[in-house]
């Protein structure tokens, strides 16, 4: 009896692992935001130092994630995924998401854009593409954490239909800085390409 439990469930995990990996392999091809050309790859140990410098330009010269930290994460490819778009090949923007079928939660990880490509559709097509992901792993919801004072951002993930879900106090590393916590209930409808 035990046997067949074992078995059973060893199957069912090498189930969902196909799933997932099925899911989230992406193909490195071209997409077209807002009439423009971009390249969407899944993020390599390669683009780390650019990443990290996109984390500069955005945060006034700090960098929230070290070069481990990303590494780690690349290296985590079950259920997690990144993602960089780039445009003759400048890195202007990449997304990590966390994919968690216990829990039934995309979680964004980190996102960002360089300043001079802000306000042109780069973010919200990064986060649709992960919704997406999300909903063909028929996960429940996306989630993020966003500074309460990057009111910018708040309203991008408004326009996707997420909602504030609460705040956690103190958060942020280094400066304390309060985050909301936002989620949206993902169905059946399509939001995004990869």
């Amino acid at each position: 009896m035990l046997k067949k439990f074992k078995n059973w469930y060893q199957q069912l995990f090498q189930i969902q692992d196909t799933k997932f990996q099925d899911v989230l392999d992406i193909k490195n091809h071209e997409v077209h935001i807002q009439n423009v050309a971009y390249f969407l790859a899944k993020a390599q140990f390669t683009d780390i130092p650019e990443m990290l410098g996109i984390e500069r330009a955005v945060y006034g010269g700090k960098t929230p994630w070290d070069s481990a930290a990303f590494a780690s994460e690349l290296r985590h490819e079950t259920d997690r995924l990144y993602l960089v778009l780039r445009r003759h090949d400048r890195l202007l923007a990449f997304i990590g998401c966390t994919f968690n079928d216990v829990k039934s939660d995309a979680h964004i990880t980190n996102i960002a854009v360089v300043p001079d490509y802000q306000n042109r559709g780069l973010g919200h097509f990064l986060i649709a593409v992960m919704i997406k992901k999300a909903r063909q792993l028929e996960l429940k919801q996306v989630s993020l954490e966003v500074r309460l004072s990057n009111v910018r951002a708040q309203s991008l993930y408004q326009s996707l239909g997420f909602e504030k879900a609460g705040i956690k106090k103190g958060y942020y590393f280094g400066d304390h800085e309060d985050a909301v916590d936002m989620v949206i209930a993902i169905g059946d409808s399509d939001n995004g390409e990869s």
